[in-house]
């Protein structure tokens, strides 16, 4: 069974200027989000700034959203770490607050053979009873999940129910589809892959692009699910210069810039990210306004 279909949002962690997390706004963007039709949050991922929150903040960000969601709609909690006990601690704690289902990355750094990921995904997925999405991003990790080893972890641990694919590489996802045959749900990674994933059988997309474009984000999911493929298209293909601006900086300093721009005050980023570079601000200003969210 499916954790979600639609547009999930891989929501940012607003900061005060001091650096600690700011939950005020924390719940206010929940609510924008909800608002807007986003179909699941993700807390604590890559765009959450998770490799520099302690375990402490990390569980209190999962907390925090799993509380003020309320069961409105799912909430999937990243847990992934390098460290194995450690990434078994964080989905376990997860799990006792109510998360929905976790959001595992493959192991950075360290890496992992193909024989060393199906052992580390497994042992995960064993220590706890909720779904497990498999999160592929070997741009940022040095570490890609092959099809077969993907088929493979779904095989040894029945709760690993789908993969978020983010390597780009489109004909690695469709022999993925293939493989799994529909046992592991494939979500778009991406912003801008998301009609092409969908068209191998894709269940929606994890989404930046959803922290600022909400309800467009949402749209071209349902639009697609609905049947109105042209729309659908349409849709990404309009969003493809706010996504490339979104994504001219390492991923979250675009985005909280985008936001902040936008007035919802996420404040700053933790180092060794830094503030968006003064000419690529701009760029993304232009594309916000064309696009209709500034």
């Amino acid at each position: 069974m499916s954790i979600f279909t639609g547009a999930g949002v891989a929501i940012v962690t607003p900061m005060n200027q001091d650096g600690t997390v700011n939950f005020e706004v924390f719940g206010q963007i929940v609510e924008e989000q909800i608002a807007g039709g986003t179909d699941c949050i993700i807390v604590c991922g890559t765009t959450g700034e998770a490799s520099t929150l302690t375990h402490e903040e990390h569980l209190e960000c999962v907390k925090f959203v799993i509380d003020k969601v309320n069961h409105r709609i799912p909430v999937v909690a990243g847990t992934g770490s390098n460290c194995t006990e450690t990434a078994i601690y964080l989905s376990k704690e997860a799990e006792k607050y109510g998360a929905d289902g976790l959001l595992v990355v493959t192991p950075y750094y360290n890496k992992a053979t193909q024989k060393g990921l199906i052992k580390h995904f497994t042992a995960i997925a064993d220590s706890v009873k909720i779904p497990v999405i498999l999160y592929n991003v070997p741009g940022r990790t040095g570490c890609n999940i092959l099809p077969e080893t993907a088929v493979a972890i779904n095989a040894a641990a029945t709760n690993v129910v789908a993969i978020k694919e983010a390597s780009g590489n489109i004909s690695q996802v469709a022999k993925l589809a293939s493989l799994a045959n529909g046992k592991l749900d494939i979500y778009s990674g991406n912003d801008d892959q998301i009609v092409p994933i969908m068209s191998l059988g894709g269940k929606g997309v994890i989404s930046v692009l959803s922290n600022v474009a909400p309800k467009q984000t949402h749209d071209i999911v349902a639009e697609y699910l609905a049947g109105n493929i042209e729309k659908s298209r349409q849709l990404q293909l309009d969003a493809i210069e706010v996504i490339d601006a979104l994504f001219c900086e390492v991923n979250p300093i675009p985005v909280k810039a985008a936001m902040n721009l936008q007035g919802k005050n996420v404040g700053t980023l933790r180092m060794p990210l830094t503030e968006m570079e003064e000419k690529n601000q701009e760029k993304l200003a232009a594309a916000m306004r064309k696009y209709g969210i500034l």
